[in-house]
């Protein structure tokens, strides 16, 4: 992962900064219950799971497990990913929680996770686990590429609303798309990682290219492409499916398109870090964030979960069978190329990025 982010950056990362967790880096946001466990049972997590979500799926633990402090350092999956490798000899997090399977692979790779599988991990898609004994990973949810558009935008230009990444690379939207820095996001990457899988090496780059001359910038969030379709700052946004509905529902005058090709996809998933002392503390979070509360607490924000529901019901502007949308994905190609491929959209593209806070 060498070119991910030059030395200086990576010394900053490495400084956990006690502060809201709304600032996008670390957080205390669930404090131990001294009075029921006579003492701070303690552990470090690290996520890419989006702000919004983490305080809300926390209070769930805590029901259960008031006596368990957890600190968060939560930022971007490559962020987070780039921190991981940066402390491999001296590990500083416990556990990993909603990172994309293909940064843990990453991991994993580097003898970097611990095997654990947590309790109930039988009832885990295949799909969306490690196929080992005991697992190294196991994901949560699923997240997939989707086009935010914004419909009145698009109409003051004339334009339709494109439906496949053919139409993106169209000279009409030139200037009008924003998308996340594979770099930074997990979303980004996996989208990329799509491009390269579905076209070929060579055809993938090549329309990266062509797209390219369509991008007005890349934002360090996979998210933001979303809320700024949203915002109408762009029309064309391309992101996850569930923000785009999310932002729908707030009322925002947008469209959520999944790819004709099929959706470039990565399961948020969750592992155990090796290091000398394993806390059981860890080993009961990872138990319960695959817990059926867990699962109904994910089911918010996304429609595809790890853990099948058959009575699920997917939101107003999804697939009838979410499943059928998204494309063949060898997750462990996309790990072993990731550096390789990073490097070579750095070299191409990144002069749209959005800076780096």
């Amino acid at each position: 992962m060498k070119k991910w982010w030059h030395p200086l950056a990576l010394t900053a990362l490495a400084i956990t900064v006690l502060s809201g967790c709304g600032g996008g880096k670390s957080a205390e946001t669930s404090q131990a219950n001294p009075s029921q466990s006579g003492g701070s049972k303690e552990i470090t997590v690290y996520t890419a799971l989006e702000d919004d979500q983490i305080k809300a799926y926390l209070e769930s633990f805590k029901k259960t497990n008031a006596d368990i402090k957890v600190n968060i350092v939560r930022d971007s999956t490559g962020v987070i990913t780039a921190k991981l490798l940066a402390e491999k000899d001296n590990p500083q997090a416990d556990v990993v929680w909603g990172v994309s399977a293909s940064s843990l692979l990453v991991a994993d790779h580097n003898g970097m996770l611990e095997p654990y599988s947590p309790k109930g991990v039988e009832r885990v898609s295949p799909q969306f686990k490690d196929d080992k004994e005991p697992t190294h990973w196991v994901g949560i949810d699923v997240y997939e590429t989707a086009f935010v558009v914004n419909k009145v935008e698009l109409e003051k230009r004339n334009l339709p609303i494109p439906q496949s990444y053919a139409d993106l690379i169209k000279p009409e939207y030139k200037g009008l798309i924003v998308m996340p820095n594979p770099s930074s996001s997990g979303t980004g990457f996996f989208t990329i990682a799509a491009f390269l899988q579905l076209f070929g090496e060579k055809q993938g780059w090549d329309y990266m290219s062509k797209l390219h001359d369509n991008i007005g910038i890349y934002t360090h969030s996979g998210s933001k492409p979303a809320k700024m379709a949203a915002a109408g700052e762009y029309p064309i946004g391309i992101s996850f499916g569930y923000r785009g509905v999310t932002e729908k529902k707030k009322g925002a005058p947008v469209e959520v398109v999944f790819p004709k090709e099929g959706s470039g996809w990565d399961p948020e998933s969750n592992a155990l870090v090796k290091k000398k002392e394993i806390k059981p503390e860890a080993k009961t979070f990872l138990d319960w964030a695959i817990s059926d509360d867990a699962m109904k607490e994910y089911g918010k924000n996304f429609a595809i979960l790890a853990v099948a529901n058959p009575n699920q019901v997917y939101p107003e502007g999804y697939p009838a069978d979410p499943l059928k949308q998204l494309m063949k994905n060898d997750l462990n190609k996309s790990a072993t190329e990731r550096d390789k491929w990073l490097a070579e959209w750095d070299k191409r593209f990144s002069v749209k990025s959005e800076p780096k806070n």
